[in-house]
């Protein structure tokens, strides 16, 4: 049995698992998993069909990444699992230096390889635990000026290096290479994340119980991204924000809590009102549609973090 199982969590998007699933048994995968979270666009139907070697666990319901995810865990069997959005597609070679890294690394509970978007260029996954410091520079206007003040610049999230090997806060759940044993140890991703954060509050707590998270661009597996997410995109913009709410209160308390809900407000109040001033001065219909739809996700957003 491989030493790097493969396990996918697929919603809905079965062209792209088609090219994910080919993707992993071409690279040497011996031990691929697939949780549906309930599609009704054929997934589960192709699965059967076309990749009768992959183990399919059908879920009645949407119970989220992070639960599907541990299910994911459950049913492997293999010392290392590369978790996997359906809308990736491992490049040559990547599990074998995956597996190579987290060998010759013993301390690594996590690593994220090189991520690339469809036509080649560098997707940026390499990011910053939260912080209410980070959470306020790392939106407009501020993010415009801190990514050009020197000093600043190597602080912005978007500023990390992709280059090199390195240890690193978190990295993108898209593709993660995870060791079992530190995954036990803190006994699998928090279910209490319905969408987003997942991935963060995991390297979080690894973290704390001494285990590292690294980005290793020895490694590549290319992700369109949001192949899931944008066929409900005013639900998950709500959701991307009180996921981020949610992770500051499980790790944050006192006045770090009370500024971190004092940006994200003041977040939202900003984008509601560039969002409604962009409506007044659009004359698109399909743009002015959308930024109606975004002045609800903001309106939303400031009514739930008001109890939250």
């Amino acid at each position: 049995m491989s030493r790097m199982a493969v396990a996918v969590i697929n919603w809905n998007t079965r062209d792209l698992l088609r090219t994910c699933l080919q993707s992993a048994l071409t690279d040497g995968a011996q031990e691929v998993v697939v949780i549906d979270n309930g599609s009704y666009d054929g997934s589960i139907d192709m699965m059967r069909r076309e990749f009768p070697s992959v183990r399919l666990k059908v879920l009645p319901s949407n119970p989220g990444y992070g639960a599907a995810s541990n299910i994911a865990f459950r049913l492997c069997t293999a010392e290392y699992v590369l978790l996997l959005n359906s809308d990736t597609e491992i490049r040559p070679g990547a599990l074998a230096a995956l597996t190579r890294a987290l060998d010759d690394q013993p301390q690594v509970g996590i690593i994220g390889p090189r991520l690339e978007n469809p036509d080649g260029s560098l997707q940026r996954s390499v990011f910053p635990f939260p912080s209410p410091f980070i959470s306020l520079f790392k939106r407009q206007p501020f993010a415009f000026l801190v990514a050009r003040l020197p000093g600043l610049r190597e602080y912005y999230p978007l500023n990390f290096s992709h280059n090199n090997p390195r240890r690193v806060p978190w990295v993108l759940g898209a593709a993660q290479a995870i060791r079992r044993e530190a995954f036990d140890a803190v006994r699998g991703f928090d279910e209490t994340y319905v969408m987003y954060y997942e991935e963060v509050d995991l390297c979080y707590r690894m973290r704390k119980a001494g285990w590292e998270t690294r980005f290793d661009p020895s490694s590549t597996i290319m992700h369109v991204g949001g192949a899931s997410t944008r066929q409900r995109r005013q639900e998950m913009l709500v959701r991307l924000t009180l996921s981020s709410l949610a992770f500051h209160r499980h790790h944050d308390r006192g006045v770090r809590l009370a500024l971190a809900r004092l940006v994200l407000r003041a977040s939202a109040r900003f984008w509601l009102t560039r969002d409604t001033l962009r409506y007044h001065l659009t004359r698109g219909k399909p743009q002015r549609e959308r930024l109606a739809q975004d002045r609800e996700v903001w309106r939303e957003v400031l009514t739930r973090t008001s109890t939250e």
